[in-house]
C-alpha cells in the first residue's frame, strides 16, 4: 500500500458551509427560518446567503478580512454565519449586552472592516465609535432592519452603507462562493471574557467547525428536520455550531429577538418546537413561570455552563423537557463533554438521577481525550472523585489559538499536546468528570461568563475603596451573580458609600450583569504571607451566605 497517498479528489477542505449547498438541494422546500410571521425555505435561505455573500465581496471585503455583527437571533444573524465566510471573511459576532468601551474595544482588536447592526443596536454602536482614536478608519456599516420592531428616531450619528435588505438584494444569486484554499483557515473570530487590556479574540478553522457541527448534533441524537428554537444567543460561541448543524440536518431555526418565558411557551406550541440550547437560568425561568404548564410533546433542552441544580432539572423534567448536560467553552466551540445517560440510571431516585445529570460527564465522539490532571506534573488525578485537578482537552474542535496572542495561546495549547482550560475538576470512579471549580476566577451569570478580575480594576476606581475581591455568590435564578467584598480607605474626603452606591457606580461603568449583586464591607481582606487576597476564603463565605435570590438583573 505505499503507492497509495493523498490525493486531490479527497483533499477537498472541510467546511461545514457545504451543509447549506446540500440543505438547498435535500430539504429546498422544507422550512429553514421561522420568525413571527415571516418564513423562508432552505433553497430561499440559501440564495439569499450566495447573495450578501456577493455583496459583502462588492465592498472590497477580502480574504481574511475580519466582518462583525450585532444582532439578536433574528434571520439576518442565522444567514451571516453562512454569508460571511462565503465571501472569504472571518466571522465575528459581538455580544450586544456589552458596553460602548468593550464594544470598541473588540472592533479595534479584529480591525473589523464591515460591521452589520441590528436597528436596536444603533445608539451602543454610535458610542462605541465614539471611543476610536482619531486616525483610525471606522468600519462599515449596515443596518438590520425588523418590520417587527417600530421605527424610532435615531440619535446615531454614525452612517449605515446600506440595509441588510438592499444588500440582499444587490447581490448575486449565482455567486461562486469563496471556498478555503486550507480547511485550516480562520472562519470565526470569538471574544471570550477578560480584561479590557488583554481581550482573548478566540480563533476556529473551517476544519474544525465541520466537526464541531456533525460532533453536536451526534452526540445529541439530532435527527433530520427538527424544529430547533433559538434562545441560545447565536453571538455566544456562534450558539455552539449548531447554525452550521441546523442546514446540515435541515431543521426549521425559529427565532426570537427577546426571551421570555410566555413567548417560549407560546413558539413551542405554535411551531411544533423539539429542541433547545440553554443556560441554566433558562430552565429555571421555564419552570418558574406561572404560565408554565405541561408539555403536549416532549422538548430535548441542552443546557451547558454552570452546572444546573437539581432541583431545576426536577421541575424542568416534571413538565415534558427532557434535559442533556454538557460542558463546552468558546475555545472549544461546542459542547465536548456530555452527561452521556445510562439506561440503568433510569431505575434509581429522581433525586439521585438528577444529581448524575448534573456532572459535566464524558468526552463526545469529536474529541480525542479528556482527563484532569496536577497542574504541576501533569499526572492524571486520582479517580475518587474528590482529588482536584485542571480539566485538559484533546480533539479537532478546539481552537487554534487567540488572535493577536502568542504567550495566551502557548499558555494553555502546550507543548504536551493538551488544551489547559484552566477549570478545576475531578474525575468519578466510573470515568466521568465534574466541574469543581474555576481556577481563573471566572463567574457564570445566566449562561454569560464575566472576568471577576474585570469588575474589580473597575471598582478600585472608586475613590473611597482601598482594597476588592468579587467572587461568586449562588444565586438561584442566576446560577451565580458577582458578589463584591471591599475594604475602604480609613481617610476620605467623601461619606463611606452604601451598598446601594456601590452597584450604582458599577452599573454607570459596566454591562448590567457585570454589577454585583451583593457588596460585603470588610475591614481587611484575607492575604497570604506574600500580601495576595486569598480568594478560596472569600468564595467559601460567599458560599455560605446561601443564595442571593435575584429575580432580574
Amino acid at each position: 500500500m505505499e503507492e497509495l497517498k493523498p490525493r486531490p479528489a479527497n483533499l477537498s477542505p472541510l467546511t461545514p458551509l457545504g451543509f447549506l449547498e446540500r440543505a438547498a438541494t435535500v430539504y429546498g422546500d422544507c422550512p429553514s427560518i421561522a420568525y413571527d410571521d415571516t418564513t423562508y425555505t432552505w433553497s430561499q435561505t440559501h440564495r439569499r446567503c450566495l447573495q450578501v455573500a456577493s455583496s459583502i465581496s462588492s465592498l472590497g471585503i477580502k480574504r481574511g478580512h475580519v466582518v462583525s455583527v450585532l444582532s439578536p437571533n433574528v434571520p439576518a444573524m442565522y444567514e451571516l454565519h453562512f454569508a460571511v465566510p462565503m465571501a472569504g471573511a472571518i466571522l465575528n459576532t459581538i455580544n450586544v449586552r456589552l458596553d460602548a468601551r468593550m464594544v470598541s474595544i473588540l472592533l479595534l482588536h479584529s480591525e473589523s472592516k464591515l460591521v452589520f447592526v441590528d436597528c436596536l443596536s444603533r445608539s451602543l454602536v454610535n458610542e462605541a465609535l465614539a471611543f476610536f482614536p482619531p486616525h483610525v478608519q471606522p468600519p462599515l456599516l449596515i443596518l438590520i432592519t425588523d418590520n417587527e420592531v417600530p421605527p424610532t428616531p435615531s440619535s446615531s450619528a454614525v452612517h449605515f452603507y446600506d440595509t441588510y435588505e438592499g444588500v440582499v438584494e444587490k447581490g448575486d444569486p449565482e455567486f461562486k462562493w469563496v471556498r478555503p484554499d486550507s480547511e485550516w483557515e480562520p472562519m470565526v473570530l470569538n471574544y471570550t471574557s477578560g480584561t479590557t487590556s488583554s481581550p482573548k479574540g478566540v480563533v476556529h478553522c473551517h476544519r474544525g467547525l465541520f466537526i464541531a457541527a456533525l460532533n453536536a448534533l451526534l452526540d445529541w441524537s439530532v435527527s433530520n428536520q427538527p424544529v430547533f428554537l433559538w434562545t441560545l444567543p447565536m453571538f455566544h460561541s456562534n450558539g455552539w455550531s449548531f447554525p452550521w448543524g441546523m442546514a446540515a440536518v435541515g431543521g426549521t431555526n425559529v427565532c426570537l429577538r427577546r426571551f421570555d418565558a410566555p413567548i417560549i411557551y407560546r413558539l413551542i406550541e405554535r411551531h411544533g418546537v423539539s429542541r433547545m440550547c440553554a443556560a441554566p437560568v433558562v430552565l429555571n425561568i421555564l419552570s418558574n413561570s406561572p404560565t408554565n404548564q405541561p408539555l403536549r410533546n416532549p422538548v430535548h433542552i441542552l443546557t451547558a455552563g454552570a452546572p444546573p441544580a437539581a432541583s431545576i432539572l426536577l421541575r424542568a423534567e416534571s413538565l415534558g423537557f427532557v434535559v442533556s448536560h454538557g460542558y463546552g467553552m468558546t475555545e472549544t466551540s461546542c459542547v465536548v463533554l456530555s452527561c452521556a445517560w445510562k439506561p440503568q440510571w433510569n431505575r434509581f431516585p429522581a433525586s439521585e438521577r438528577a444529581r448524575l445529570k448534573a456532572r459535566q460527564g464524558v468526552r463526545t465522539i469529536g474529541m480525542t481525550e479528556v482527563d484532569v490532571v496536577d497542574t504541576e506534573s501533569g499526572a492524571s488525578v486520582k479517580r475518587d472523585g474528590s482529588t482536584l485537578g485542571e480539566i485538559v482537552l484533546r480533539g479537532a474542535c478546539l481552537m487554534l489559538g487567540y488572535f493577536k496572542d502568542p504567550e495566551g495561546t502557548a499558555k494553555c495549547l502546550r507543548e504536551t499536546g493538551w488544551f489547559y482550560t484552566g477549570d478545576v475538576g475531578v474525575m468519578h470512579p466510573d470515568g466521568y468528570l465534574e466541574i469543581k471549580d474555576r481556577s481563573k476566577d471566572v463567574i457564570i451569570s445566566g449562561g454569560e461568563n464575566l472576568s471577576s478580575v474585570e469588575v474589580e480594576s473597575m471598582l478600585y476606581t472608586h475613590p473611597a475603596v482601598n482594597e476588592v475581591a468579587v467572587v461568586a455568590r449562588p444565586d438561584e435564578f442566576w446560577g451565580e451573580t458577582p458578589c463584591a467584598f471591599v475594604s475602604l480607605r480609613e481617610e476620605g474626603s467623601t461619606p463611606n458609600p452604601t451598598e446601594k452606591e456601590i452597584m450604582e457606580f458599577c452599573r454607570a461603568k459596566l454591562p448590567h450583569y457585570m454589577v454585583p449583586k451583593t457588596v460585603v464591607f470588610k475591614d481587611d481582606l484575607p492575604k497570604t504571607s506574600t500580601g495576595k487576597i486569598q480568594k478560596f476564603v472569600l468564595k467559601e463565605i460567599a458560599r455560605a451566605m446561601g443564595s442571593s435570590r435575584t429575580s432580574r438583573m
